[in-house]
């Protein structure tokens, strides 16, 4: 049998023998506290399968990933778990029509974030456990059959140690010492999950009466360690939850269909989020331990809301097998924005996702390993790589889009019969393009092809034709796509033109929607206009492409883009501005003059903390290395400059103090950190509480400021999860040829790390500022990745291939490189060979980058 990596092939050819009537799992969790953590720390896990198969005297197997099995027994015959026990699969042969599988085993609680997590806090030294299993890990966890198709309902029972709470999907009562929990309604294996430990809980309900007098009560809880308690704002949880549930009830018309609604915020998450039914798992750095920005609230309510959207599209309607995974993230992604917008305080989401979300989109479709939206997904390991930018953000866009095309109330109705046609069961794509034609009249097909089954993203510039007497005479917007994936979309697109009014704002005073198709397309309704200073040809970013100017805008932009005064259009230019330099068709240190001049007059805080990203990054890997130290001290300058100029207090002083932390190098700023660190130096209005002591002190530390023994100082007065995770960065990041040897070790030749400190390690060790103290270790990627791949889970071998990957050090040599390791492992995993390509790529893009701000040079 081939082990754990599932393809679609089996898949289908499982689905088509078997009906999966029903699972009951008994997990003792006693032994997750006491003891010892030498060897693998191991759990019972007691799986009881009932299903039928098509074909009696038929072949297939049962997942599960576990150190051991105790007992197998199939329709009441004993099995030799030597001999149909692989590690990851179970034979099961001569199956009747009616069948009981049960299994007994030891699980392996996980340090990865994956199947049973099991963390220690080092505060108290409490135990926490959850549960992670998408695209298919509850085969960590318990014995089933591991694909999304093969939907069944579920009854739970836990022992827990004494004094614990213990949650699943459904509602849970203790007797006898045993958590019981409801029968689930028909879910995929992906979706059940379990949260057990001395959590910090607290409840509220949510109460909706229906226009046929129906009532809904919907119990609600929220959790987290006991050490973030007092951080923990439930209440503006809560209130978020609630404007979506009504929200979703007033555009979904299909009432929310798993009972309570439990939130849990999780240590040493690799997600943002997972949308189990009725007990969602977040990442606990939603629970702000310092002074964050509006944007941070913005971005939890918007992953709260697209969990929620999960309900519906995934968890009801659930893909039938993940080529469809667009089905649930896409809309989920889309659906996020569309509700925070219209329900919450949040109303200014869609400048977020053009900004923001659709830069994660771009980027990803225009890697080699792009895909279209409706992917070839050939088994686990494609799957797992496969939540990128393409599945959510694109997929997402293209919805956008999709709304502009067909029409709001035929959109929304589309998915009322969706979901009431297709609730508890598998979908494909024609199964949601079919109700949409029927609420549309429009052909969906058609738009399929071009949208969902192509690949690439096209870009939009404008041309004007102007009058003696400065009248358009003609517009047209010029549509291209790249060699390699060369469709022309129809776009139905907004044309907005600007111009400088006699105040000296930038602002619209014409504007039309247009669809454009082919490579050509005129704008007739504008004809006749005065002369804009601006063309935005994507304004209110009603479709996905990439922006481009004709020469006048671009002009227009360089001399007054913080002008422009929607802020939608303005994040709209500085998306399409980075584009430009990311395509090498603007100089890196032209993009950082735009934010250096005009940055510090950004109103969006969301927008703000995406520029100062994006200049970091322009300055890392695509200005000319004989410029970046110039290029430095102006970003540095820059940072203090506008640190001192905004309003003491606000959230754009926090951005820029975080921003100077970024990018400081020169002895000054250096000093600067030190003494808001120590109490010497202050900023009117900067309260630097322990989130922004972490964050001056990393860059003390890379530049050998700070020694082990202040950072050793500073986790003392942060005792913490969270400070352990700051201070295994801040030592990773010190200027030491030990250090980084250590660091390297800790994380390539060792598995005693956690996901969390691998990441926090990575990240110390991978310091632009030490491109030659990680040199040495350019040659060593390759000889590592594929033992690395091979012999650590998926998620902890995608933190190291993607993480240490050496962009930094000798770029053309790194590339020859890579060119050579693709070459000659040709049999690779190709989920490994993907992740190479696609760092590969983004080196020769930068390296592109580079030699056009290299032009520049005089």
């Amino acid at each position: 049998m081939p082990g754990e990596n599932l393809s679609r092939d089996e898949a289908r050819e499982r689905a088509a023998l078997l009906s999966v009537e029903g699972y009951e799992v008994f997990l003792d969790l006693r032994s997750a506290v006491g003891g010892t953590d030498a060897g693998p720390r191991t759990f019972r896990s007691v799986t009881t399968i009932r299903f039928r198969s098509a074909e009696p005297g038929a072949a297939t197997f049962a997942d599960l990933i576990a150190p051991s099995v105790t007992a197998l027994s199939l329709n009441g015959r004993d099995l030799d778990p030597g001999a149909v026990f692989d590690g990851s699969r179970i034979l099961l042969e001569d199956l009747a029509e009616d069948n009981e599988l049960v299994v007994d085993a030891q699980c392996a609680y996980s340090r990865t974030g994956e199947g049973m997590h099991r963390f220690v806090d080092p505060e108290d030294g409490e135990v926490y456990l959850y549960t992670q299993y998408e695209p298919a890990d509850s085969r960590r966890v318990f014995a089933n059959f591991e694909q999304p198709d093969l939907k069944a309902p579920f009854r739970f029972e836990v022992r827990a140690p004494e004094g614990w709470v213990v949650w699943s999907n459904g509602v849970g009562e203790l007797a006898d010492g045993v958590w019981k929990f409801a029968e689930t309604k028909p879910i995929s294996t992906y979706i059940t999950a379990f949260v057990a430990g001395p959590y910090h809980y607290v409840t509220d309900s949510y109460e909706r009466v229906f226009e046929d007098g129906t009532r809904l009560e919907i119990p609600l809880g929220a959790m987290c360690r006991k050490g973030l308690a007092r951080h923990f704002d439930s209440d503006d949880v809560f209130l978020v939850t609630k404007q979506g549930l009504d929200f979703f009830h007033d555009n979904f018309d299909y009432p929310y269909p798993f009972g309570k609604y439990d939130q849990a915020f999780v240590p040493e998450y690799n997600l943002g989020a997972m949308e189990n039914p009725g007990l969602v798992t977040f990442r606990e750095e939603f629970i702000f331990r310092g002074r964050v920005t509006r944007a941070s609230y913005e971005r939890r309510a918007n992953v709260i809301l697209h969990e929620m959207a999960h309900m519906w599209f995934g968890d009801l309607v659930t893909m039938v097998w993940w080529d469809d995974l667009w089905l649930k993230e896409s809309f989920a992604d889309f659906m996020g924005s569309f509700s925070m917008v219209e329900a919450t305080r949040f109303t200014n989401g869609w400048i977020t996702f053009a900004n923001n979300r659709k830069s994660w989109a771009y980027r990803a479709d225009q890697l080699p390993s792009t895909h279209p939206i409706t992917a070839d997904i050939r088994d686990l390991e494609d799957a797992k790589l496969n939540f990128d930018g393409i599945t959510y953000a694109k997929g997402a866009s293209v919805l956008k889009q999709l709304v502009a095309y067909v029409g709001r109330d035929a959109f929304l109705e589309g998915a009322r019969r969706y979901f009431k046609r297709h609730a508890y069961g598998n979908t494909r794509l024609g199964d949601l393009l079919s109700v949409l034609e029927e609420t549309s009249g429009r052909d969906m097909a058609t738009w399929s092809r071009s949208w969902l089954q192509t690949a690439g993203v096209n870009s939009l510039t404008p041309q004007v034709i102007l009058s003696a007497e400065g009248r358009v005479t003609e517009l047209a917007i010029l549509q291209e796509a790249a060699e390699s994936h060369p469709e022309l979309r129809p776009h139905r697109v907004a044309v907005g033109l600007y111009r400088r009014s006699p105040e000296g704002a930038v602002e619209r005073y014409a504007r039309a929607e247009v669809d454009v198709e082919g490579p050509r397309t005129v704008v007739g309704e504008l004809v006749g206009t005065e002369a804009p200073d601006l063309v935005l040809v994507n304004d209110d970013d009603l479709t996905y492409c990439k922006i481009r100017f004709d020469e006048g805008s671009l002009a227009a932009l360089r001399d007054g883009l913080g002008d422009i005064t929607d802020p939608l259009a303005r994040a709209l230019c500085w998306s399409a501005l980075w584009n430009l330099t990311r395509d090498a068709l603007m100089p890196a240190r032209d993009f950082i003059d735009l934010v250096l001049r005009f940055a510090g007059r950004e109103t969006d805080i969301g927008v703000l903390q995406m520029l100062h990203a994006w200049a970091n990054s322009a300055l890392t890997h695509y200005a000319a290395p004989e410029w970046r130290g110039e290029g430095g001290r102006l970003l540095a300058e820059g940072a203090l400059r506008e640190l001192r100029l905004t309003e003491p207090g606000s959230q754009h002083q926090l951005t820029w103090a975080r921003f100077l932390a970024a990018v400081a190098s020169g002895e000054a700023d250096l000093q600067l950190l030190q003494g808001l660190l120590e109490g010497t130096a202050k900023i009117d209005g900067l309260e630097v509480d322990q989130e922004l002591r972490w964050a001056f002190l990393e860059p003390l530390a890379a530049h050998g400021v700070a020694d082990e023994g202040v950072i050793a100082a500073e986790l003392a007065r942060d005792d913490t999860a969270s400070g352990k995770r700051h201070q295994v960065r801040c030592l990773a990041a010190r200027p030491s040829a030990a250090v980084k040897a250590q660091a390297w070790a800790s994380v390539v030749e060792s598995d005693s790390l956690s996901n969390a400190l691998v990441e926090a390690t990575i990240a110390g060790f991978a310091q632009s500022s030490h491109r030659e103290l990680t040199a040495p270790y350019a040659s060593k990627y390759f000889e590592v990745i594929e033992r690395v791949w091979g012999e650590r889970s998926i998620q902890i071998g995608m933190d190291v291939v993607k993480g240490l990957f050496p962009s930094l050090q000798d770029p053309r040599g790194t590339l020859e490189a890579a060119d050579a390791w693709l070459a000659a492992h040709g049999a690779a995993a190709p989920a490994l060979r993907r992740l190479v390509l696609e760092a590969r790529d983004d080196l020769a893009r930068a390296l592109r980058g580079q030699a056009c701000d290299v032009g520049t040079v005089g």
